[in-house]
């Protein structure tokens, strides 16, 4: 089919796009512009909150519309204004508001990638298409980690915003590849092909979430999940590019490109086997992953020791990717909401990812790297915990195939 094609495609040149300039921000604003820790959290946290205020009403709008290419192409363009902004207008203020405007254009890239696959697919085929949908933004984001790298090592940290320009305008033109009329939007949005009237008419898509205590387990778990992870991989790369300015660039793309790599098969095992080994124990697998590596952070400064650690990054985040989509979609099954809750659920996990910037930002100023490596590991503990003791198993029963 032309339009899985396009969405392999499509998933591998936003690997570069979503998250917007990430870590290679940190770098650059680190060893190029000399920011303190705090400033760099700062703006990273304009992002995120960015990104969270924008979630919600953009998994709305995601819900409503049908011009879901559309939506996913202006996004690409006004994230590659605010990375050409970044590199051309480096001040405080300058970055601040380009995070701004790339962090509320990320919030439209979740909702609307998984909409269309599930509007593609069928609900049957979900779990699948949405770990093939992973696998090639993994290996999208290996070769993007490593471009990015050589450019910082080779002319200067600058270049890696430069990249993200690059495919955030080369993904609005591969949207093209994508067929519209592939695309149930009944399905996309949740709904199941013989849903009533009743269900199509659902008045208040936050209810789902706000009545549904799994799901609100399932939130308060991956909240604290990525306010423990968000920070762990930009203070590497501050601590890594530490005495290493022009090296810095190079460091960090080794820790995605490892961490990346192992996502990739992550990503397929949690697509083959969610079906009949169950979301839970998948899910736990990842959250473990997460404590343990902010511990092993704090024992030596190595830089490949340090890097090799990643690999539990890409564990955590491996499986978690595919989860997300998966659990979410369980949870919200024939309510015609299922992009909303995405957004609300996503926007709640953001708030967390943002805040981890700036407070781990403020303990390395005061305390050190290594007691904001202890703090985070501490939260992830504790996300762990929440989802083994309250959290139950979501698999139900394989729906019907809505296309063979």
């Amino acid at each position: 089919m032309r339009s899985e094609r396009g969405l392999d495609v499509v998933n591998f040149l936003l690997a570069d796009v979503q998250g917007g300039v990430g870590p290679f921000l940190a770098i650059y604003l680190w060893s190029s512009r000399h920011w303190d820790a705090t400033q760099i959290g700062v703006v990273m946290t304009i992002a995120g909150v960015s990104t969270v205020l924008a979630k919600t009403p953009a998994g709305a709008l995601v819900d409503r519309t049908s011009h879901k290419r559309g939506l996913v192409a202006a996004a690409c363009l006004l994230v590659a204004v605010g990375a050409s902004a970044l590199a051309l207008f480096p001040g405080f203020w300058p970055a601040a508001a380009a995070q701004a405007m790339v962090g509320a254009c990320d919030a439209a890239f979740p909702p609307a990638i998984a909409a269309i696959s599930l509007g593609v697919v069928g609900r049957a085929l979900f779990a699948g298409r949405v770990g093939r949908n992973e696998v090639f933004n993994h290996l999208g984001n290996v070769v993007a980690a490593v471009l990015a790298g050589l450019a910082g090592w080779l002319i200067a940290p600058v270049a890696a915003l430069w990249l993200v320009a690059l495919f955030a305008s080369v993904s609005a033109l591969a949207l093209r590849m994508i067929d519209p009329r592939e695309i149930d939007d009944r399905v996309a949005r949740g709904l199941d092909d013989g849903a009533g009237e009743s269900k199509r008419r659902s008045p208040n898509g936050l209810r789902i979430i706000l009545e549904s205590r799994p799901l609100l387990i399932f939130t308060a778990a991956i909240t604290l999940f990525h306010f423990a992870n968000a920070a762990m991989l930009p203070l590497v790369g501050e601590r890594l590019s530490v005495g290493e300015d022009q090296k810095g660039s190079m460091f960090m793309a080794a820790c995605i490109v490892v961490a990346q790599i192992v996502m990739i098969p992550m990503a397929a095992l949690a697509g083959a086997k969610a079906g009949t080994w169950g979301r839970k124990p998948l899910l736990l697998a990842a959250f473990a992953a997460l404590p343990l590596r902010g511990a092993l952070y704090t024992l030596t400064d190595d830089p490949a020791f340090l890097i090799a650690v990643q690999m539990l990054d890409g564990v955590g985040a491996g499986l978690f990717g595919a989860l997300f989509f998966i659990v979410v979609a369980d949870l919200t099954e024939g309510s015609g909401h299922y992009n909303l809750a995405l957004g609300a659920v996503g926007a709640t996990w953001g708030a967390g990812a943002a805040l981890s910037n700036a407070v781990a930002g403020v303990v390395v100023d005061r305390a050190g790297f290594d007691a904001a490596f202890l703090f985070l590991a501490g939260i992830a503990t504790l996300a762990f915990l929440l989802l083994w003791l309250a959290m139950p198993e979501t698999l139900v029963a394989t729906p019907t195939a809505r296309r063979p």
